[in-house]
């Protein structure tokens, strides 16, 4: 690789917001400002918080949420009742 053009690879501690799990993996992202957490190995890392991760979303947990936003779901079921009758 040619030197300094690439952004610098270290370990960061990534922190799933929704469910409380961390882990820690290598990444390029910048860390400047952010805070530290002690790690189990000793270390401090930086942490990025995120909103989902594969421990919070609903496609690898399998427990999905119906989101009702203005009747849409009504709406469908309404919809779709009528095509199984007729």
């Amino acid at each position: 690789m040619k030197p300094s053009i690439h952004p610098q690879y270290r370990p960061v501690i990534f922190l799933d917001t929704a469910s409380n799990h961390s882990f820690l993996t290598r990444s390029a992202i910048d860390t400047k400002g952010r805070e530290t957490v002690k790690w189990a190995d000793g270390n401090e890392y930086p942490v990025v918080k995120v909103e989902v991760s594969s421990e919070s979303h609903s496609f690898y947990t399998g427990k999905q949420k119906i989101v009702d936003t203005a009747g849409r779901v009504e709406k469908f079921r309404r919809r779709y009742s009528r095509a199984k009758t007729a």
